[in-house]
C-alpha cells in the first residue's frame, strides 16, 4: 500500500485534498502508523484539511490525540484493537459488517467491481480487499488517478455507495465505542465526519 503524501494543506485544491485524506486514513487503518506519519500529525495545523468546516472539530481532536500520546502508545492501541492472534477486538473488513462472516459474498462482489476497474490485489498485501484501508486506497486512486475512464466522479460515487457507505460508519461507531480506544476513537470520529461529507457531496451529484 502506498504511503500518503505529507498532510494536506489549505493551499491544495479540493480534489487533491480529498485524495490525501483517503490516503491518510488508509495508512492509519492499515497498520500502526509510522513515527514520521504521527510526527506529521503532531505538527499539523488544526484547521480543516479539506474544504468544509464540518471537518475542523474532529480533525483538531485527531491532531490533539497525536500530540498527547506517544508513538508506542498509539502503536500499542492499534495492536489491541485490530491486531493479535485470532479474533480482533474490532474487525476492519467489510464482509464482517455486511454478512457477519469474513470472505463472504460482499468480498466476491467487491472483487468483481475491482476487476472492472482494472485493479488487482497487491500480492504484498496480506489482507483481503475488503479491508477498510484497501477501500480507502481505491477511493484515493479513483480521485487522483490519471486514467479518466476510471478516475472520475461517477466511478467514485458508484464505488463509495456499493463498498463503503453501507458499513464504514458502523466500523467507526464500533471503534469509537470501544473502551480501549483513545487515538483511534479520534481517527474514527474524523473518518465518520469525512465520510458524511463525502456522502453529502455524492448525493448532490445524483
Amino acid at each position: 500500500m502506498n504511503q500518503p503524501a505529507p498532510l494536506v494543506t489549505s493551499a491544495l485544491d479540493e480534489e487533491t485534498a480529498r485524495a490525501e485524506v483517503y490516503g491518510l486514513l488508509a495508512a492509519l487503518f492499515y497498520a500502526p502508523p509510522s513515527a514520521s506519519l504521527v510526527g506529521n500529525l503532531r505538527v499539523a495545523v488544526t484547521e480543516a484539511p479539506a474544504a468544509g468546516a464540518l471537518l475542523e472539530a474532529s480533525w483538531g481532536e485527531l491532531v490533539g490525540a497525536a500530540r498527547r500520546l506517544s508513538d508506542e502508545e498509539i502503536a500499542g492501541e492499534y495492536e489491541t484493537l485490530f491486531g493479535g492472534i485470532g479474533k480482533p477486538e474490532v474487525y476492519l473488513f467489510g464482509s464482517h459488517y455486511l454478512s457477519g462472516f469474513l470472505n463472504e459474498k460482499p468480498l466476491a462482489a467487491l472483487r468483481t467491481d475491482l476487476d472492472v476497474l482494472g485493479l488487482g490485489r497487491d500480492e504484498a498485501m496480506s489482507e483481503t480487499e475488503d479491508h477498510i484501508a484497501y477501500l480507502f486506497e481505491v477511493m484515493r486512486y479513483l480521485i487522483a488517478g490519471d486514467d479518466v475512464e476510471v478516475a472520475n466522479l461517477t466511478r467514485q460515487r458508484e464505488f463509495f455507495a456499493r463498498h463503503l457507505q453501507p458499513w464504514a460508519s458502523i466500523l467507526c461507531d464500533a471503534v469509537s465505542a470501544h473502551p480501549k480506544a483513545d487515538f483511534y476513537r479520534c481517527v474514527a470520529g474524523f473518518t465518520h465526519t469525512f465520510l458524511a461529507v463525502e456522502t453529502q457531496g455524492f448525493d448532490m451529484l445524483a
